[in-house]
């Protein structure tokens, strides 16, 4: 009788053990994760970009400067970032830098043509869809290049969509992995590589007239969607309304105060929009580079202190965020759940056992 009472009370202890360890690890991971970038400094160098139509792009390239403690360097994702329509890539320059600090390298093109909506015609800086394809087929080459300064840098395997506005809406049509009118004009596939996508003051209205909004089938692809609460370009309304027709996790909806359209261009705009922020400019490029960065690191590179701050802790810390998200756990954190039930099985196994003794 003893002896049973003593293995039960192992057991339990077994469970104790565990589910404290489970809460120890969560807690700890809220305590002690910096949300700070990675790497102390990125630089960047300027190349061109063969398009699978003809022609170049002209773009930068950011990249973390790796330290001496680093022993895998085959591992930075790549990530393109598409442009706002007839913003100059140079626009971009301290987001995209933020970004690379969090460990990936960033494509930003200037991708010049003509769309056709139904507004009419425009020539200019327009992304579209066929630049995912072409970009990944450069870097690719790049990675293998011994003269390009990211040569065996990257993970091939792992390409994110970073935009702004105009170019956030191609990012959701090429997750999709669709040619939507407007934003792609030739046939699209989208590349096996991509896993994921961020994207600043825009909606999937954009681009495609004033009809009925469509569903966003993103099959399984994880995307958020940034906006600023004083965008008066894409307001707020159309990117929640956006937010809802997206149809898997993991999502989220990061709404930011004080920030308008061009919260993530070096200045703001004046001319073409007509909300002033009460944000200052550097916060805000800096915010939505962070949780831009950690959305993708969480969700696309299986990050769990990034995953946890995004969709359980971030916004609690940052006073100008709120988020609304849905999420599928990252298998780190699915592990520890697993563990849970193992040592639960384990125990229960073992009193029976004792029991029949």
């Amino acid at each position: 009788m003893n002896f049973l009472s003593s293995k039960r009370q192992s057991s339990m202890a077994i469970v104790g053990a565990l589910i404290i360890t489970l809460g120890v690890e969560r807690t700890a991971t809220a305590a002690t994760f910096n949300p700070a970038p990675i790497f102390d400094s990125a630089v960047s160098y300027s190349t061109t970009i063969p398009r699978s139509e003809g022609g170049i792009d002209t773009a930068d390239i950011y990249y973390p400067v790796l330290s001496g403690k680093v022993t895998d360097k085959s591992s930075l994702p790549i990530a393109l970032f598409l442009q706002g329509a007839l913003v100059d890539k140079s626009n971009y320059s301290k987001f995209a830098n933020t970004v690379a600090r969090y460990g990936f390298v960033v494509v930003v093109p200037n991708h010049v043509r003509t769309a056709i909506s139904p507004t009419g015609a425009i020539t200019g800086l327009i992304a579209e869809q066929q630049q995912v394809n072409d970009v990944l087929t450069y870097m690719l080459n790049e990675d293998s290049n011994p003269s390009s300064p990211v040569a065996n840098l990257l993970d091939p395997n792992t390409l994110v969509l970073l935009g702004h506005s105009f170019g956030g809406a191609v990012g959701i049509a090429a997750i999709q992995d669709n040619c939507f009118p407007v934003l792609c004009t030739a046939d699209f596939n989208r590349p096996k590589q991509l896993k994921g996508g961020v994207f600043y003051g825009t909606n999937f209205l954009m681009g495609q007239g004033s009809g009925t909004l469509p569903v966003i089938d993103n099959d399984g692809i994880s995307i958020a969607l940034v906006q600023g609460n004083r965008d008066g370009v894409a307001t707020p309304t159309n990117a929640e309304l956006t937010y809802t027709q997206i149809q898997d996790p993991t999502k989220a909806l990061i709404a930011i105060s004080g920030a308008n359209h061009y919260g993530i261009t070096n200045d703001d705009n004046l001319i073409r929009e007509p909300s002033r922020p009460t944000l200052e400019q550097d916060t805000s490029i800096e915010t939505i580079a962070r949780w831009s960065a950690l959305f993708l690191r969480g969700t696309a590179l299986n990050d769990f202190q990034a995953f946890d701050y995004v969709f359980n802790t971030g916004d609690a810390l940052d006073g100008n965020i709120t988020v609304q998200s849905v999420a599928k756990p990252i298998p780190e954190y699915t592990s520890l759940v697993s563990l849970l039930g193992l040592g639960l099985v384990g125990a229960s196994s073992l009193l029976r056992c004792k029991q029949k003794l």
